[in-house]
C-alpha cells in the first residue's frame, strides 16, 4: 500500500497555483490585430497597422491575379495597383478586442461597414455589412 505525504501534496498544489499565476494572459486584445493576415478565400495578404490613433489595412500580396482596382466605381482609380491599396482606414476600437470602420472590397468595388474581432493572436474575424443587415464574416489567419 502506498501513502502520499500531505506535505508533498501541498507543495504540488502550491506549484500548480503559482504556475497559473505566472502564465501570460491568453485573452485577445484589439492590439493583436496589428500585423499581416491571410484572406481565407483568395490567399491575399493584408497588413493591419496603426494610423492616426486607429487601425488601417492595406493589401501587401495578391494571389488571385487581380493586378488593378478594376472594379472601382471611380474610373480614375481603376488603373491603380491592388498591392498597396488601403482597404480600411481610420477604424476605431470597438471594445477590448475589436475595431470598426469602413471596409473597401476590391472584388466588387464597394465600401461596407466593417468590423474586426480578434479571436486570438493568430485568428481574427472580419465582417462586412451592407445596409447593416446583410453581413459576411470570414476568419483570417496571421501570416507567420
Amino acid at each position: 500500500m502506498s501513502f502520499v505525504r500531505p506535505s508533498l501534496v501541498r507543495m504540488s498544489l502550491a506549484a500548480a497555483f503559482a504556475a497559473g499565476l505566472a502564465a501570460p494572459s491568453l485573452a485577445a486584445s484589439a492590439e493583436d490585430a496589428f500585423g499581416t493576415w491571410r484572406h481565407p478565400e483568395n490567399g491575399s495578404h493584408v497588413e493591419m497597422y496603426k494610423c492616426g490613433g486607429g487601425l488601417c489595412a492595406k493589401i501587401t500580396k495578391v494571389t488571385d491575379g487581380q493586378k488593378t482596382d478594376d472594379k472601382n466605381p471611380d474610373e480614375k482609380k481603376r488603373g491603380r495597383s491592388v498591392v498597396g491599396l488601403v482597404i480600411m482606414s481610420g477604424a476605431k476600437k470597438n471594445g477590448d478586442a475589436g475595431w470598426s470602420g469602413s471596409l473597401y472590397n476590391r472584388m466588387d468595388g464597394k465600401t461596407y461597414s466593417g468590423t474586426i474581432s480578434v479571436k486570438s493572436k493568430d485568428a481574427l474575424d472580419l465582417s462586412g455589412c451592407s445596409m447593416g443587415i446583410f453581413c459576411k464574416t470570414v476568419t483570417w489567419t496571421r501570416v507567420k
